[in-house]
């Protein structure tokens, strides 16, 4: 099996993939990226937390750049006030997509190194979508 690294830090690989946020000890304000202080409270102590793997599209937009494929960019709420901005696979008409619509991550192998080893990025799908592409 190729070796297997996260395209960002805060998405966790394994058998249950799922991303994670800095939650602050004080007041449970969660981040992506490490803090020094909370932007909240400002409070210097945080905690790695592990996030929801299903959400619901809270506002979308596609993306269309000349000849290459369209994409749909969606900001999906996690709950306990986490949103994420992702792509949205599975779903090509943006007449289907619509506010609430309910979503789960998904991982996929992005790119491959010299030596083989696989960066690994996430997106959304809807939930109930079958098809398995990817990782």
């Amino acid at each position: 099996m190729a070796v297997q690294i996260p395209a960002v830090d805060y998405l966790v690989l394994g058998d249950q993939p799922h991303l994670q946020a800095w939650r602050c000890v004080a007041c449970s304000a969660a981040y992506f990226d490490r803090r020094n202080a909370c932007a909240r409270c400002f409070a210097t102590s945080f905690s790695r937390s592990p996030l929801a793997t299903e959400g619901v599209i809270t506002a979308f937009t596609r993306v269309e750049r000349g000849a290459k494929q369209p994409f749909t960019s969606v900001v999906v709420d996690l709950g306990e006030g986490v949103t994420v901005k992702a792509n949205l696979r599975g779903m090509d008409d943006p007449a289907q997509i619509k506010p609430e619509t309910k979503v789960r991550l998904y991982t996929f192998v992005a790119g491959v190194d010299d030596e083989g080893t696989e960066a690994v990025a996430f997106a959304f799908e809807p939930v109930g979508h079958s098809e398995v592409v990817g990782a």
